[in-house]
Order: structure tokens, then sequence, then C-alpha cells
């Protein structure tokens, strides 16, 4: 029954958008979100799927109705107030980006009530601003938490839809502020759009944790990442690390290795090209690791190993006779 509400809903939303004059309209099952733009040459708007099951065909059209009423701002100073930044994986079309974290990337988006729209570099020089003022500005309109309340071993944080907590991974020195609601360095997943949890990076419980991580990574219509991830020195988050010896050194291993093969599966929808598939290596005693199979014609994924024919070789080995193919991120590679 969930199923078919879910397809009924989504048809209804397609069925108005196209009614609206809207020529890109795509149904994205996985992330249970339509993405809608008056043709395909212009950037998408999102609107998110999941609020809507609760209401019924009338209040679904009248919030569709509100929703493509919402132009991209004009000038800049209607659409500085309204930006946000959000973490993300690999998402088609040319939106303003720029690399944050391994296979994670910081976009801006245009914030409405009803839905958002992803920056692209047009309209930055329409607004006549750098990209690193877009960024900026998104990123400022953040306001980060603080928590003052008793210490906690696990700080869940749930987003309504107006927070972005995710997005607050991008900011500087925010996620170490929170150490003393934790009782110590602070890490955080954030295995989809809605959830973020802090916890202590000394925390006896980081094995379940990671495990919770998971779970909700590969059940979610929104993943964005199975990983956890801490403050370096200068207050930037970075990936987690643990390595060969440490007790979580395989846990680690298995969330990298899930990341980049749903990453790579994910930019291969995408690709015109044939692409090599990459698939998660089970703990065998040497670890969680990564391997794709390659025809040595198909845009190859990084990967720790890569078996051509009935030979399976090391990425170390096979690396100096590779060349990056250009544009893509993350990287594939062709003979050189």
């Amino acid at each position: 029954m969930r199923r078919l509400a879910r397809v009924r809903l989504a048809t209804q939303v397609v069925r108005q958008l196209r009614k609206a004059g809207f020529k890109a309209v795509r149904y994205d099952a996985r992330a249970f979100e339509v993405r809608f733009a008056p043709n395909i040459q212009q950037e998408p708007s999102i609107v998110d799927l999941a609020p809507l099951l609760a209401k019924s065909r009338k209040q679904v059209k009248s919030y569709l109705s509100g929703l493509t009423a919402n132009p991209v701002p004009p000038t800049w100073q209607l659409a500085r107030p309204l930006l946000r930044p959000v973490l993300r994986g690999c998402t088609p079309g040319t939106p303003l980006s720029r690399p944050a974290l391994p296979y994670l990337f910081e976009y801006v988006v245009i914030d409405h009530p009803e839905a958002m729209t992803y920056v692209t570099g047009e309209q930055t020089d329409a607004w006549a601003v750098r990209a690193d003022e877009v960024f900026a500005a998104a990123r400022s309109n953040l306001v980060g938490a603080t928590l003052k309340s008793a210490p906690t071993e696990v700080v869940r944080f749930v987003d309504d839809g107006d927070a972005y907590w995710s997005s607050h991974l991008l900011l500087r020195h925010w996620l170490e502020r929170l150490a003393p609601q934790v009782d110590g360095p602070p890490l955080a997943f954030v295995p989809e759009r809605g959830t973020l949890l802090i916890t202590s990076a000394t925390s006896p419980h980081l094995r379940a944790l990671f495990a919770q991580a998971e779970e909700l990574y590969a059940r979610s219509a929104r993943p964005i990442t199975p990983m956890a991830y801490v403050s370096d020195a200068n207050g930037c988050t970075v990936p987690y690390t643990a390595g060969p010896g440490h007790p979580l050194h395989h846990v680690v291993q298995r969330a990298q290795a899930i990341l980049a093969v749903q990453e790579y599966a994910r930019q291969a929808t995408h690709l015109t090209e044939p692409a090599a598939e990459l698939e998660v290596v089970g703990d065998d005693g040497a670890g969680w690791h990564t391997r794709a199979a390659w025809d040595e014609k198909s845009l190859l994924p990084t990967a720790d190993e890569v078996i051509i024919g009935d030979r399976t070789i090391p990425w170390s080995e096979l690396a100096p006779r590779l060349e990056p193919v250009t544009g893509l991120n993350p990287i594939r590679w062709q003979r050189g």
C-alpha cells in the first residue's frame, strides 16, 4: 500500500507540473523527489515528495500551485538571504559545486518555502557575483546550533526541512564546538538528509553507531554517507580515520567502500559511455576493499583492485598505465 501511495503521489505531481507548462519533469523513485524545469537546458527545481504523503489530493494541488509560483530571484540582493549550502553526492546537471569531502560536494540552493532550486553558474553571472561569494553567503545563512543541555552520549538532529542540519558540517569550527555536549571530541554521522548524529570519538559504542548509520544510509530515499567525520586542526570537517591495528579499522574501511560504490553507481546512471562497476569485497581477513571488473574499454572507477580477464591487479600496479577522464568527479580512468 505504501508503494502504491508513493506512485500515485508522484504521478499526480508529475502530471500537474507538466500541465503547468514545465517541459522537463522527472520522477526520481530512489530519492522520492521530482525535478522540474521549463526546459532541459535550465537547472531543475526539486520537490521532496515525502512531506506530501499525508496530504489530500486537494492539498497537494494547492501546494504545487504555490511551488510553481516561486521564480529564481532576479537580483543578488533578493537571492542572497534565500541561499543555503547543501552536502550531496554527485548531482546531475550543471549546478554550482565544489568538492567538500571524499565523494561529496557542496552545492548552493535557493530555499523557497515549497521547494529548492540549485544555483548554477549562469545564475551567478546574472547576479554579477563570484562563485566564492555565493558559497560564503549560503554558509552565512545557516544558524549554528548552540546546545546548553547536559552532556549526552548521542545528539540527534532531525531536520524538519528548514534547519539544514547536515549542511552544518560545512561550517568551520561548528562540529568541534559541540564537544561539551558529548563530553569528548565530537564525531558526526550524516547518513541521510534528515538525520545528523553527533557523539564522542572516544565513545565505546562507535561500532554500533557505524552499523546504525549504514542501515539508515541503505534504506533512506535521500542518503548522504555512511562514513564518520571529525574536525581537523583548522576546524574543518574531515573523514574519521582508523589505521591498521585500530579496533575500528575494518569498520571504517567498510563505510568508505560502501560510499565509493554508491557514488560511482549514481554517477554511471548519468554517463553516456559504458562505465565499469565497482563492488565491495567482503572482509576476508585483509579488511573491506573495492574491486572493479574491467574490459579495458569502459570508464574505470578508482578501485583497490581490478580484474582484467583472469588476472586480479592491485591498483598501485595498474595506475601508471592509466590517465584520468576529463571532467568527471568522482574520477574515472582510461588506458593511457
